[in-house]
């Protein structure tokens, strides 16, 4: 007998690797390869789940109301307009098993999220990549891969993980000459660290479009990444389908508690905010003062390159995970010569600029 099996293109997938939690010695390492927020979680957000512990053997709220009706609150949007997810990928995911399948197009930017691509497979949808210019989105680029078989456009704003953004200006124009039946996804899981003014996470386009989604979640500066949680903002008809598609209870008691406590302590948001502004210049500026590219970043995370210092990538990486330093090698994104590090607590950062340092030296 054979054994089952899967449908076409799913043999094909290169399982997601996130990034390492465990380093080359027995000592603590220091995680700053997944972006996770160095100063941690709200403590009210922690309380909320103390909070719940005698409550474990209750359904979740199937429909997470008082998770919405905080999310809306907070950023001025109607509650009817947004889906809960158990994290944004499952958003992705469900967004595209929705609009995507079998001889359909999904485009993205050349160096986008992974889960683009791997959803798309999984869906049987072909994958597209357009060029990025200066490893930024290019909105060109990505008009002229549009073809007939185009369904949807996924566009990280700011991009992981490169750290680039397109000011809202090139965003509205990318939505402006696209059809009215490609859905444009406006990923902007790390807009909450964005200072700049010319940025939008896009509420405003997705009020006045019926094909313009944003996702957004609470894993990055919220520090829920264990929680898995995250919101889209939708036109009434995405909403409709998400809601059809998603699962009964996909967003547990305890992510739905402790995210209604996070939104609301947005004095701990501005914290984190304040502290990863401060390290962005400071980090940059000390890396390209050894040598090294740095891809400036609007994110909690920066770009290095180590083209044309005689080592590797791969090298820095092994190095520093032999120091307890545990930053991303990014080769997957298309991205061989360089890894990503994620902000850390300032003890962590000058404990990367010292390594590093040392590693060109030898």
């Amino acid at each position: 007998m054979s054994n089952p099996v899967p449908q076409p293109g799913i043999l094909n997938i290169t399982p997601y690797v996130g990034g390492k939690s465990k380093g080359g010695s027995e000592a603590k390492a220091v995680k700053l390869s997944s972006n996770e927020s160095p100063l941690g979680s709200s403590p009210d957000a922690v309380a909320a789940i103390h909070a719940m512990a005698e409550e474990l053997h209750r359904y979740p709220d199937g429909g997470a109301y008082e998770l919405t009706k905080a999310i809306a609150e907070v950023h001025g949007l109607p509650a009817k307009n947004i889906v809960c997810g158990n994290g944004s990928d499952e958003l992705i995911s469900l967004l595209i098993d929705a609009y995507a399948g079998v001889g359909d197009e999904v485009l993205f930017p050349e160096h986008g999220f992974l889960m683009y691509g791997i959803s798309a497979a999984a869906a049987g949808a072909t994958a597209v990549k357009a060029p990025e210019v200066n490893r930024t989105t290019d909105v060109d680029n990505l008009l002229t891969a549009v073809t007939d078989a185009t369904k949807m456009l996924f566009l990280a704003n700011p991009n992981n993980p490169t750290g680039t953004y397109l000011p809202y200006s090139e965003v509205v124009r990318l939505r402006e000459n696209l059809r009215e039946d490609i859905l444009l996804v406006l990923d902007a899981a790390y807009a909450e660290y964005v200072t700049e003014d010319d940025y939008k996470a896009g509420e405003e386009l997705v009020a006045k479009c019926d094909n313009v989604v944003m996702t957004r979640t609470f894993s990055k500066i919220y520090g829920l990444s264990a929680l898995r949680l995250g919101w889209a903002y939708c036109p009434d008809g995405v909403a409709d389908i998400l809601h059809r598609v998603r699962g009964p209870f996909n967003v547990n008691a305890l992510a739905q508690a402790a995210g209604v406590a996070a939104v609301h302590d947005q004095a701990f948001l501005d914290k984190a905010r304040e502290h990863n502004a401060k390290w962005l210049p400071i980090l940059t500026q000390a890396f390209r003062g050894i040598g090294l590219g740095v891809t400036p970043s609007v994110g909690n995370f920066l770009l290095l390159d180590f083209e044309g210092t005689g080592r590797t990538a791969a090298e820095a990486e092994s190095y520093l995970a032999a120091q307890g330093l545990l930053l991303r090698g990014v080769a997957g994104y298309g991205l061989p010569n360089c890894i990503r590090m994620t902000i850390g607590l300032d003890d962590d950062n000058r404990a990367v600029i010292d390594a590093l340092t040392a590693f060109l030296e030898k």
